[in-house]
């Protein structure tokens, strides 16, 4: 299988089904941020212990956002050529509500970073809120199903949860912003 296939040369890329648009397109930087994302995460695994739960549960989201992507790129999508499941949604809030429990409490905001894994866990939430301003422009000429618009905005919150998780169970102190006030109750 030849890498190239010189479409791109001329600033096009193929979706899937066939078509070409703009590398700038809205529809591309969606993806694309969302290959960015997984592309990041993939890192992350690659930190963790290979016995990790979490490095299991990172790998299975990759899996997603592949699905997620490949939705992304698709023009003529429909709920019967959607590979994106509505299962990811529960999946990721019902995570979410896992992780927030594990570390204490916090009032104020902390600085991202700490342990490595929670630092890299901190730079994929926030290449998630980039992927998640993208999705919402493409949905301003494209409409896409809910349940992506939902995921990619609970992801954001999974990353952040799961960062602090990371700093808890390696016993590393977060370090607050010292200009905060009180803003969660």
């Amino acid at each position: 299988m030849q890498l190239y296939t010189k479409v791109g040369d001329k600033g096009m890329t193929k979706l899937v089904g066939g078509g070409k648009v703009s590398k700038n397109s809205d529809r591309v930087w969606a993806y694309g941020t969302i290959d960015e994302l997984n592309t990041f995460i993939g890192l992350t695994v690659a930190e963790l212990d290979s016995e990790s739960d979490i490095r299991q549960e990172l790998i299975q989201l990759q899996q997603c956002l592949f699905d997620l992507g490949t939705d992304l790129a698709n023009p003529n999508l429909t709920a019967d050529s959607m590979r994106f499941n509505d299962k990811y949604v529960g999946w990721i809030e019902k995570k979410i509500d896992q992780y927030q429990d594990e570390p204490d409490p916090i009032t104020r905001f902390i600085l991202p970073g700490g342990s490595k894994s929670s630092a890299l866990l901190q730079v994929c939430r926030t290449i998630t809120r980039r992927a998640e301003r993208q999705v919402v422009a493409l949905n301003w000429t494209a409409t896409l199903p809910a349940q992506i618009l939902i995921f990619v905005n609970r992801l954001s919150d999974y990353f952040y949860a799961l960062a602090r998780v990371m700093n808890y169970r390696t016993n590393t102190p977060e370090i607050f912003y010292e200009h905060g006030q009180q803003v969660f109750h």
